[in-house]
């Protein structure tokens, strides 16, 4: 019973999240400011995702084929590489990593 108190907690606080985004006045979303932090806040969170699924395993931090996974990513996206070679990149590394054991 206490994932569903859980499940119905969430979802009224995602609503009322969103419900406060909508009572926000127009003046404010005009700001300079909070225009910025608009344009760069998904690009953190995802950042600070991808780091977290790559790094953790639980409570330990862990170095292993994700994160050569990652850094061929890194590479194709340095060298300016089309999405979709980014992500294969970093498919094959990760897999050949964990195949030789890694």
């Amino acid at each position: 019973m206490n994932v569903w108190i859980a499940i119905g907690v969430t979802a009224v606080s995602c609503y009322a999240v969103k419900l406060a985004g909508l009572l926000v006045p127009a003046g404010v979303l005009e700001r300079p400011l909070v225009r910025q932090l608009a344009a760069l806040l998904p690009v953190a969170l995802l950042a600070a995702l991808t780091a977290q699924q790559t790094f953790a395993d639980g409570r330990a931090l862990v170095l292993d084929a994700r994160a050569a996974g990652v850094a061929a990513a890194a590479v194709a996206l340095m060298l300016r590489a089309p999405f979709l070679l980014v992500v294969a990149a970093a498919v094959v590394v990760t897999a050949g990593v964990r195949a030789i054991g890694g």
